[in-house]
């Protein structure tokens, strides 16, 4: 098929957490016999800001906001497939309200990467004009969010939804040498967002101050001005392509979740695949859904606290870490690959397409 995407960026990882989403799942789709256009806007710096990385796999378009959306929807309209995702950046009321027109006529899906934000939005907003637009689309995709948010995309209208979780593109993300610069106890990556902060604070900030003989490393803008203790080294935007060389020469990485996306759970980051993909062993905030992904202590370890920080720092020494990072890895590449992803996204395709073409549940493809 010849499919047309919007999205936020899949060139730039600035400001953009979906990017490695975006990567792995199109580029499995490509691999697949898809062809791919991702068109994103020229906002937030972005472009400024792309990653060294081969983007063969898709046909980028960049495109002026406000200007050229219109024109975008137009070529959309070309193509057998239309995805918008959510969280675009701008236009993306406009992009709802066209894209659900046009599915009227052309098969359109809407691709949440922020379930919980978008059904929080629309509690709160009776007169959210994307009311109408969910029962017009072919259905609904997230990459997460769990029983509440199916039951809460269904409440809505929506007339088929599927969880596509993230994943690991062993091509991206694998062991290398550790850098003696990077090298620490614990590392986190993350940018600072006020739905995540306080549990940054709890989790990796309150952590160090406890364990002030321990090196703490942390990546991701927006945390220049925020008071640290002094075994923190904040090193600002880390790039995707150097992901691998921050997860090989950390003790332990750090992932910490969005409160929105704790408190629904079933929403396994790209932060978590990137670090088992490099091997290496990981502290995880506590969710629900993470053991239907990896075992609690063998592959990953769970924290809810600071104190539970300090006690992994001082219970697992260099060996156990290393077993765990393996283990992590291992479960990764049989059960979590970007390539099983484009697969189920395949099958989500064809069964809303079917059930809106022939108005009954289809059956499930394999």
């Amino acid at each position: 098929m010849r499919i047309w995407v919007f999205g936020s960026s899949i060139v730039s990882s600035y400001w953009n957490g979906a990017a490695t989403y975006y990567r792995g799942i199109y580029k499995y789709l490509a691999r697949r016999g898809h062809a791919i256009t991702f068109a994103e806007p020229h906002a937030y710096r972005r472009q400024e800001h792309r990653d060294e990385s081969d983007f063969s796999y898709v046909e980028s378009v960049v495109y002026r906001p406000g200007v050229d959306v219109e024109r975008m929807v137009e070529r959309a309209a070309e193509h057998d497939l239309v995805i918008k995702h959510s969280g675009v950046g701008v236009d993306d009321a406009l992009l709802e309200r066209l894209t659900s027109e046009l599915a009227e006529e052309k098969t359109c899906f809407f691709w949440d990467v922020d379930s919980p934000a978008t059904l929080a939005r629309l509690r709160a907003n009776a007169a959210d004009p994307f009311y109408e637009a969910i029962p017009r689309y072919a259905g609904i995709l997230s990459y997460g969010g769990g029983p509440a948010s199916r039951e809460g995309y269904l409440a809505f209208g929506a007339r088929f939804y599927r969880a596509i979780y993230n994943g690991l593109d062993p091509d991206t993300h694998y062991p290398v040498k550790a850098d003696p610069e990077l090298e620490c106890d614990v590392a986190f990556l993350g940018n600072r967002l006020p739905d995540r902060e306080r549990r940054v604070e709890e989790l990796f900030l309150h952590a160090a101050e406890l364990a002030r003989e321990q090196k703490f490393l942390l990546g991701g803008e927006g945390w220049g001005d925020k008071k640290m203790p002094a075994n923190v080294r904040w090193i600002g935007h880390v790039p995707t392509g150097d992901h691998n060389r921050v997860n090989s020469s950390a003790g332990m990485v750090m992932n910490i979740n969005r409160e929105s996306m704790a408190s629904f759970g079933f929403s396994p980051p790209t932060r978590i695949f990137e670090v088992a993909g490099a091997g290496a062993c990981m502290l995880c905030d506590d969710w629900p859904g993470i053991d239907d992904c990896f075992e609690p202590e063998k592959e990953i370890l769970v924290i809810r606290s600071a104190a539970d920080v300090v006690d992994a720092l001082r219970m697992y020494g260099t060996e156990e870490r290393a077993e765990i990072g393996r283990a992590f890895r291992e479960r990764a590449l049989r059960d979590h690959t970007y390539a099983q992803r484009a697969a189920e996204a395949e099958a989500a395709f064809a069964q809303a397409m079917s059930e809106r073409t022939t108005g009954q549940e289809a059956i499930p493809l394999a």
